[in-house]
């Protein structure tokens, strides 16, 4: 291969790139998302998982009402959750696999 083209594959080992990359992309965990979908619904509370990663607004306001319910279990998965929904500049989070 060109030494000029291997220069512009993205190289495999570790370093601080890879680092810097991870630390500004959030991924939801998908388990976790149905988890809070499941609790929520447990409620009577319909949860859409995909607008939760589309559409930051609305992933704020089901996490809002999931404290509201008084459900000890609920409270601490959507706290978990809102770290990934709690930053707008970041990117929008994903988790779910098509």
């Amino acid at each position: 291969m060109n030494q000029a083209i291997e220069s512009l594959q993205p190289s495999l080992e570790p370093g601080e790139d890879v680092v810097s990359a991870t630390s500004e992309t959030h991924y939801c965990p998908a388990e976790m998302l149905s988890a809070f979908a499941l609790l929520m619904a447990g409620h009577g509370r319909c949860v859409c998982t995909s607008m939760m990663l589309g559409d930051r607004e609305y992933a704020m306001w089901q996490l809002a009402r999931a404290h509201t319910l008084g459900d000890t279990e609920l409270r601490e998965v959507a706290a978990r959750l809102f770290a990934y929904f709690d930053d707008d500049r970041a990117p929008v989070p994903v988790g779910l696999k098509a």
